[in-house]
Order: structure tokens, then C-alpha cells, then sequence
């Protein structure tokens, strides 16, 4: 198997077209399918159903795809790191963390990263934990921040968990916020609840099942933002993230023993070498979050502490 037959072969299980693949990857459409051919004669199995003008995987595409990706991932970072060897002027860090910490915390981190290392590149995205740890697995990003109360669930994956944050319920009205609130409460409240892949919607409707109910939407599938406005304007509330609450909403806190929590953990690949970049990365975010003076109210930091895990 030759590194350009695998690029080939996932562009063309990704656009399930062999005239789009082709374009995508700058090469001439009779070419592209004759590298097909001679890497599924090497190994022995047809990797794609053809069937007038429809492309889908067969068995052994849909068992080659990970690896190919995994493959090509890796002899990426390989290129990367051996780019890196004299300085970290230049190199590239793609980072991986949920709407909540880019609107939050993420932002004074990354400028004292850019002030340290102004020629490192960095590559910020942003979607939700089950997405960046897809992202992680398949090789499209160096390190991501994930948030939730487990582990990431994939043994190529390691993770340092960084900090304990907690989760407050956001209304528009202009009452005063109650002292605490019970789980048990949110039972009577119409929520506005973030698309499936939300740690917060997990824990959310975790901690309602456990309290004997099923939430009730106002709405739901949005991202960050969209809650945030939905909540202002009126539609429901919404548990979010306390660095996310600010001064335009009115807040409350949960009862102490609610474990309306998530926890903020740093993710990488176990078996890919990092570059000295992405090592600068990882070394400036531990090293944030360890300084009691960046971290607002309402987070506590694990690393170091006998709650982190080992």
C-alpha cells in the first residue's frame, strides 16, 4: 500500500464520488481509479460497491477506512515533527474544545500561548466532546479539551482531567435567583437543551433520570450561542456552564450535592508522537490552569489535587 493509493481511497470514501475525490485531490479521474484498482489487487478484497454511478464501501472499505485515516494522520505528524526539530517558530497545533471554554476560558489561555510562541499556528475546533474525541481518534486534531464526568472511552486516547466546573441553571426573568436549587425542581421548568453531543445536555438529562423525571424541552439541538439567545429571549432556561452564565441572565446555583459538575480533561493520541508544538501547547494549558489567578469563580483545578485521576 503506497501513502498517495490510501489518500485517494479516503477522499473517495468521504465524497462517495470518484470524480469529486479526484478534484479534491488534484489529480486526473482515470488515475485516481487506477490506484483504486491496484490497491484493491494488493489487497486481495474490492473496497467500493459500484453500481451505476453510486459509490459505497464494501466490508473490507468500511474495515480499511480507520486505518488508512489512522495512517495518514500519522505520517502527517511525522512530516510535522521532523519540520520541528530546530525551533518552534513554525509549526502547527490543531486544538479541539466545546463552544463553553472557547467563549470562556480558552480565549486568555491562547493569547499567552500566541505572546510566547507567535510562530506556532493554531488551529482551533470547536464543537462538542463526542465530536472532538471522534476528531481525536481519526487522527484531525493534536489535542482537545474535553468536558464531562468520564474518561474519553477510547484506549488510544489518554487524558490529564485539569479542572472541576460547575454547572448553574439561566433564566431571563429579573427576580432574584433562589439560594439552591433541586434537581427535582427543573421537572416543573421548560428547558432550552443544547443538540446531542453536549456533555451539558448528558449530564443534564442524567441527573433528571436520576431524580425520577424525564426534562422537558422548550427547544432543543442548539449550539452554545443559540441557547444562550433563546434564553434571552424568554423561550426556557438552560443549564450551562457557570464561566458562561455572565451578568445578562439570572443564575442559580444547584444544591451542593446535586453533582451538577463536569469535568474539564485534556485528550491526546497515546501512540502518536507529539511535535514540539503541540508539547508547548500541552505545557501552557497545564500550566494555566494550575495558577488560581486565571481560573473565574466556579471552577476548581484538578491537576496536582487528590481528586485528579491518576
Amino acid at each position: 500500500m503506497q501513502p498517495h493509493q490510501l489518500a485517494y481511497f479516503v477522499a473517495v470514501a468521504e465524497h462517495r464520488h470518484f470524480t469529486r475525490a479526484a478534484e479534491q485531490m488534484r489529480v486526473a479521474q482515470p488515475s485516481l481509479s487506477q490506484q483504486i484498482r491496484a490497491l484493491e489487487h494488493d489487497l486481495g478484497a474490492p473496497l467500493f460497491h459500484r453500481i451505476r454511478g453510486n459509490v459505497s464501501l464494501t466490508e473490507a472499505g468500511e474495515t480499511l477506512l480507520p486505518f488508512a485515516r489512522r495512517i495518514l494522520a500519522e505520517s502527517e505528524s511525522a512530516r510535522r515533527a521532523i519540520r520541528e526539530l530546530d525551533e518552534l517558530d513554525r509549526g502547527r497545533v490543531r486544538l479541539g474544545a466545546p463552544p463553553s471554554l472557547c467563549t470562556g476560558l480558552l480565549p486568555p489561555m491562547l493569547a499567552a500561548f500566541r505572546r510566547r510562541y507567535p510562530g506556532i499556528q493554531l488551529e482551533l475546533h470547536e464543537s462538542g466532546s463526542g465530536d472532538l474525541r471522534q476528531g481525536l481518534s481519526e487522527g484531525a486534531l493534536d489535542l482537545a479539551l474535553l468536558a464531562g464526568a468520564r474518561n474519553p472511552g477510547d484506549q488510544r486516547l489518554a487524558s490529564t482531567q485539569l479542572l472541576l466546573e460547575e454547572l448553574v441553571l439561566i433564566d431571563s426573568g429579573d427576580g432574584p435567583a433562589k439560594a439552591r436549587l433541586d434537581v427535582r425542581e427543573l421537572a416543573d421548568v421548560p428547558l432550552v437543551m443544547f443538540r446531542r453531543g453536549y456533555d451539558v445536555r448528558e449530564a443534564t438529562v442524567n441527573a433528571c433520570r436520576a431524580a425520577g423525571f424525564e426534562p422537558s424541552f422548550a427547544i432543543e439541538g442548539g449550539e452554545m450561542d443559540a441557547v444562550l439567545e433563546l434564553v434571552r429571549a424568554g423561550v426556557g432556561a438552560a443549564v450551562v456552564p457557570s464561566t458562561v452564565a455572565g451578568a445578562r441572565f439570572r443564575m442559580t446555583r444547584f444544591a451542593a450535592d446535586a453533582g451538577m459538575t463536569r469535568i474539564v480533561q485534556l485528550a491526546y493520541r497515546k501512540e502518536v508522537e507529539p511535535t514540539r508544538a503541540v508539547r508547548a501547547l500541552r505545557a501552557a494549558i497545564l500550566g494555566f490552569v494550575t495558577d488560581p489567578a486565571h481560573l473565574p469563580p466556579g471552577i476548581e483545578p484538578l491537576v496536582g489535587s487528590d481528586r485528579a485521576s491518576p
